[in-house]
């Protein structure tokens, strides 16, 4: 099963930074996504997306990402629900993102963009990267 979500857009405010109890940084924002095509009235209409950013790339993103600049975020789509303050259910659709792109802003160039990703140990960019190492195989490990 894959849940893979890729968004390019415009954030819509500024990203808030929270704290969880036990330390650990979380920072939301909602970021504006154009559609592909337009309506009937000729014009494009555009999706509002929650998102989700945990940890160092949280942080990260509450101190470098401003309203009105431009994002690629990758992540996945999570739905959560909870019971409000009158006692009805509200479900959350968001994306938790594991990948954010910092784009050209207002004013700037698009040779200024940053990236980041969320840092999870035991995962590689590359994982064909040659590290240095030789590796022995013969011919009877070979499945073919």
């Amino acid at each position: 099963m894959i849940n893979r979500v890729v968004l390019l857009g415009r954030l819509t405010r500024d990203p808030e930074l929270r704290y969880t109890q036990s330390g650990v940084a979380v920072a939301t924002f909602s970021l504006a996504v154009d559609r592909r095509f337009t309506n009937q009235q000729g014009e494009r209409e555009t999706d509002f997306i929650n998102i989700v950013v945990w940890r160092q790339l949280a942080e990260l993103c509450a101190n470098y990402l401003k309203k009105g600049q431009q994002a690629a975020v990758e992540g996945r789509l999570q739905t959560r629900s909870y019971e409000n303050n009158e006692g009805r259910r509200v479900y959350v659709t968001e994306v938790v993102a594991d990948n954010v792109q910092f784009l050209n802003g207002p004013g700037q160039s698009t040779n200024q963009n940053q990236g980041f990703k969320e840092n999870n140990p035991g995962s590689n960019d590359d994982p064909f990267a040659d590290d240095g190492t030789t590796v022995d195989i013969s011919e009877d490990d070979l499945p073919f």
